[in-house]
Order: C-alpha cells, then structure tokens, then sequence
C-alpha cells in the first residue's frame, strides 16, 4: 500500500512529534503517563472516505459505512442497493472528477496504484490525504483490508475471517489448465498476478504460472494458437469480458482440436472474480467455480 501526505501536513507530523517528544520527557519528569500522551499523539481516523474503485468501495462499505461519502461509477456499483445515494465521482471509463471528490471534503481518498496516480498526486498537492493500492494476490487482498480498517478506526477481523473461509477445503491436486483472456491478443495469467496467485490458492495447475513470455500486461504472457495446441491443457477457462468470448474462440480454427473442447471441460468464468477483485461477492462467486470446476 502506498500512503501519500501532503506536504503541509508532514510538517505538521514532524512540528507534532518533536513536541510530544518533549512532551514526554518533561511529562515522564513530573510523574505524568507517557501512555497518555502517545496516545494522544495517534492520528486521527478518517470519516469522509471517497473510493475511487468497485473494491475499495465495497470494502469500505462493509468495514464502516458511515463514512464512505463518494464511490466510482462502475456496473458494479451502480447495481448494488447498498450504493444508493452515494455520491459518484467518475462514470465507466473516464477519469474520477477532481472538482466533485474536492467539493465532498474528503479527509482520505482510496485509488488504484498504477490507474489513479494522476488524479491522487494532485489531490496530494491540494492538500487531501489519499491511500492508493495494488491487489496482486490473496496477501494483498488481506492486507488492503488490514490498512483501510485502520484509517478509519474498524475492525478488519470480520471480513478477513469471511475471506479465509473462501479458501476452505481446496482440492488437493488439479488437472492441467489454462487460463484465456481476450482474443486479440490471446492472454494468460502468470504467477504474479492476482489470477495466478488466486489458482495457486486453489492447487489449480495453472500451465502459465511459471512461463516466459511478453506481454504489455504486467503479469500476463501473450500466446499464440500454435501454443496453446502444444500445451492441450485438459481444462480450459475463458474469461468473459462482456464481448462475446466464447463465441470468438470457437471461431477460431485451432478450437476444435484442443482436448478440453472435445472433452467439454471448457469453462466461462467472470472477469470480476478472477481477474480482477471486483468486489467481494465477485471474489466469492470466482471462489466458489473453483471449487465446483475442480470437484468434478
């Protein structure tokens, strides 16, 4: 996770320590608590939190409702009750609104490392203190919950023993299988991506994990139609992105001759899930085919 401070309030920060440090020892001098006075020097909690994505929001909801005054505009969010009334400070695929994330005075703002920096530094050169993180993995995932319960004084323990339960009773052992995303180009998950890792959890052999390739998707390798019929993974899962996937593969000449066609152990899985986080309930309903696809 990467915290952002602005300047102004650093100097702050650094002003408030050399004094509580004095502080303490001219309190510990006359007999005063020093306890009191480190506890008096702990940051406040944030209580007006805008999210500027699905899961950020989602999980800030569930820690601390109360305080979550702004979301993204996604198909996530927008069919979800619980968002109602909820301000929104981006819509789709265009970039969060500066001027309505300033306007709802936030005192904390909760972005995608590599997706929001744009809009997070210059929130930072306003003056809005602001978290941005990135989920490549189930510790991440873990650990995203454990800091954003903390900026706004929650108890993470409820959510992070939910997500343990996701992971109950894995098989032990699966058959080959690979993963596919998008047609153009043909795209499969390595280890290092919160796909490769979510397998991993799951004992998925997943062929790509460990494999070499290019990509201009970090964590992702880039495979042609004469690879993937050199690999003939047993189980193939096709990632639905909205664009009619399944039909394009089967389109394609190569399709028919892989052994998971012919065996009919070809699986459409959600992109939210499996590819990224999404939500909560994404994460459990991608969970829970897991264990189905590899039960049978």
């Amino acid at each position: 996770m990467i915290y952002r401070r602005p300047l102004a309030i650093s100097l702050v920060l650094i002003g408030a320590l050399a004094l509580t440090s004095a502080q303490a020892w001219f309190g510990n001098a006359a007999g005063e608590s020093s306890t009191a006075i480190a506890q008096a020097a702990q940051p406040q909690a944030a209580t007006r939190v805008v999210a500027l994505t699905s899961l950020s929001a989602d999980l800030i909801e569930r820690l601390n409702r109360d305080t979550l005054i702004g979301i993204p505009g996604t198909s996530l969010t927008q069919s979800d009750p619980r968002f109602a009334g909820i301000d929104r400070v981006s819509s789709g695929r265009t970039p969060p609104s500066l001027e309505t994330i300033v306007a709802l005075e936030p005192d904390l703002v909760v972005g995608a490392d590599g997706f929001h920096d744009m809009p997070l530094t210059r929130l930072d050169e306003l003056g809005i203190p602001t978290l941005s993180y990135d989920v490549k993995s189930w510790q991440d995932l873990r650990a995203i919950v454990t800091d954003l319960a903390e900026s706004i004084a929650a108890d993470p323990q409820p959510l992070l023993t939910e997500f343990d339960s996701y992971l109950e009773n894995p098989p032990e052992q699966s058959q080959s299988t690979l993963v596919l995303m998008s047609q153009q180009p043909i795209l499969s998950p390595s280890a290092s991506s919160w796909a490769g890792d979510l397998l991993s959890q799951f004992n998925v052999d997943n062929i790509t994990a460990q494999m070499q390739g290019k990509s201009a998707f970090e964590g992702y390798l880039t495979l042609s139609a004469e690879r993937i019929l050199d690999i003939d993974p047993d189980i193939v899962m096709l990632i639905d992105t909205g664009e009619d996937t399944l039909a394009q593969f089967e389109s394609q000449p190569f399709w028919e001759q892989l052994q998971a066609q012919q065996s009919d152990r070809v699986y459409l899985f959600d992109y939210y899930g499996l590819i990224n986080p999404g939500s909560v309930e994404s994460i459990r309903n991608a969970t829970t085919q897991l264990r189905e696809v590899f039960a049978d």
